[in-house]
């Protein structure tokens, strides 16, 4: 029995399958972890969704922000992109079913010593407290008023943590930070989400930040944090962190992590969108 996380599939669905085949995955023995994004950009977010979700207790999945964006989409909150590829989804038979089951995934997944985030982590949180935010998320993701919430989550404002912020401000950090953030002011206070250079690697990102995971006294770096969302940093390894998102869409490739022993798996994918798109 092995465990891999998977880095953002992005609606790749061809170049995921042949992953899966490199693996030699069982679904009756092995486990997949899929660092967010699974829809959009890329051609077959329909087929993505359904494979997944068919997996079952085999699959753990958190959410990324192409993942939200489809659900505000698909309630009106959000407006379409001329890059986007959902519409399969959005019309497909069993869209109700699959938005459904999509909306009932996490934030952040916890594990012994791992977790999984689409993003980063904000450096005043531990794992725990993450985990309880999450679920705080989640709650409000599946409340019978879910389409409020929705309403309201998109925004960079506020772009800080605060122990006493309540209601959607709340819970709109903790989706900014899980779900979009790349960098952060050096002292650690607040995300950097709008301006320019932002999606830059780490050395060309805006000034006076650094990222994320690199924020001075980071309380989660007690655990290995595996993460995605930030093509251009690409692969990206520390002791405590990995980073998976190689890219796919844009030509890179799809990769995979043995949780077990660290290992890496590669495969190339052919570009389905320009970098920037």
């Amino acid at each position: 029995m092995a465990t891999y996380a998977i880095g953002d599939v992005q609606g790749c669905y061809v170049p995921f399958r042949r992953l899966l085949d490199h693996l030699g995955f069982d679904s009756a023995a092995d486990r997949l972890w899929f660092v967010g994004d699974l829809v959009n950009r890329g051609p077959q977010s329909l087929e993505v969704l359904r494979y997944v979700k068919a997996l079952g207790a085999a699959a753990t999945v958190v959410l990324g922000n192409h993942d939200l964006h489809l659900l505000m989409l698909a309630e009106g909150h959000s407006r379409p992109n001329k890059e986007d590829s959902l519409e399969a989804v959005l019309t497909a038979p069993d869209r109700d079913e699959l938005l459904d089951w999509l909306r009932a995934r996490p934030l952040i997944h916890v594990d012994g010593a791992w977790a999984m985030v689409h993003a980063g982590l904000l450096p005043d949180w531990t794992v725990e407290q993450a985990k309880r935010l999450s679920d705080e998320v989640s709650v409000a993701l599946n409340a019978p008023n879910y389409r409020e919430f929705l309403a309201t989550m998109w925004g960079s404002e506020p772009n800080r943590w605060d122990d006493g912020l309540s209601g959607w401000d709340r819970l709109r950090v903790v989706v900014n930070a899980m779900t979009r953030m790349r960098y952060i002011t050096v002292d650690g206070a607040a995300m950097e989400l709008r301006a320019p250079g932002n999606k830059s690697p780490p050395g060309k990102g805006p000034e006076g930040c650094v990222p994320w995971f690199n924020a001075l006294g980071r309380r989660s770096a007690d655990h290995t944090i595996v993460c995605g969302h930030w093509s251009s940093l690409g692969l990206y390894q520390a002791p405590n962190l990995v980073a998976i998102d190689t890219g796919c869409l844009w030509g890179g490739s799809l990769t995979a992590l043995r949780l077990d022993d660290r290992r890496l798996f590669c495969l190339p994918c052919p570009q389905y969108a320009k970098p920037g798109d």
